[in-house]
């Protein structure tokens, strides 16, 4: 008894691919398909490494800013001029883009206190932060 697979034809198949906005459609045999994936994968990651694909944005270069220097700026624009909870200024710095925890937000509104800058009133866990001076 022979192998089926021996004397079968090799059934084509087709493979759809998409990277980025661009779509590839790749139809032959399995070794075909294989050997031409492989090649467009590689062209494409050499295509990437020397520019994005066209449509896309240029990648947003990282701010390297502290959570006590965003909470500054939000006092020198005047933010702290109606006292503030945490809640508040957690959710203010979300959403200018920064994704700090909370108890980061916590730290820095303290340092800021014993820095002269703002003040805190109220009980623990319901603290209000108000600028303790305006700005220059």
């Amino acid at each position: 008894m022979t192998e089926p697979s021996d004397q079968q034809p090799k059934q084509p198949i087709k493979v759809k691919m998409k990277v980025g906005n661009v779509e590839f459609e790749i139809e032959g045999t399995v070794d075909q398909t294989n050997e031409a994936v492989g090649k467009l994968l590689a062209t494409v990651t050499e295509k990437l490494k020397e520019s994005p694909l066209m449509g896309e944005r240029e990648p947003v270069p990282p701010r390297a800013e502290t959570c006590k220097v965003i909470i500054q700026r939000l006092w020198q624009e005047g933010w702290f001029s109606t006292a503030r909870g945490l809640g508040e200024v957690h959710s203010e710095m979300a959403r200018l883009g920064f994704h700090y925890d909370r108890t980061a937000v916590a730290h820095a509104l303290i340092d800021l206190v014993k820095d002269g800058v703002l003040t805190r009133e109220g009980k623990p866990r319901r603290y209000q932060y108000a600028q303790k001076r305006p700005p220059a």
